[in-house]
C-alpha cells in the first residue's frame, strides 16, 4: 500500500482596494502575471534578468487579452441593448 503525505496550506493572501471603480486591466494583468511567473530571489543575476524579460512579454499579452475580452464583451452587452430598445445606454456604453 502506497501512502501520500499530503498538506495543504493556505498561501499569502492579499487586499488591494479602488475608490469607486474595480480594478483596471492593468492591476489583473499584473497578478495573473506574477501567479504564472514567479522569480526567486536567489536567481543567479543572468538568469534572473531573462525571467523578468519573460515576465514583461508575459504581462503584455495577458493585458492585450484583457483588453480585448472587455472591449468584446462592451459590444456584445451593447447590442443586446440596442436589440431591447436601449440604444441611448447602448451608445454610451461604448464610448467608455
Amino acid at each position: 500500500m502506497i501512502k501520500d503525505n499530503i498538506s495543504f496550506g493556505l498561501g499569502k493572501a492579499m487586499v488591494a482596494t479602488t475608490n469607486n471603480r474595480g480594478h483596471d486591466p492593468e492591476f489583473w494583468a499584473e497578478q495573473t502575471t506574477n501567479k504564472i511567473c514567479g522569480i526567486s530571489e536567489q536567481a543567479a543575476p543572468h538568469i534572473k534578468e531573462q525571467a523578468l524579460a519573460f515576465r514583461t512579454a508575459v504581462y503584455n499579452v495577458i493585458l492585450t487579452g484583457m483588453r480585448s475580452a472587455i472591449a468584446s464583451d462592451r459590444v456584445t452587452v451593447a447590442n443586446k441593448l440596442q436589440e431591447i430598445g436601449h440604444g441611448d445606454v447602448a451608445k454610451f456604453l461604448k464610448e467608455l
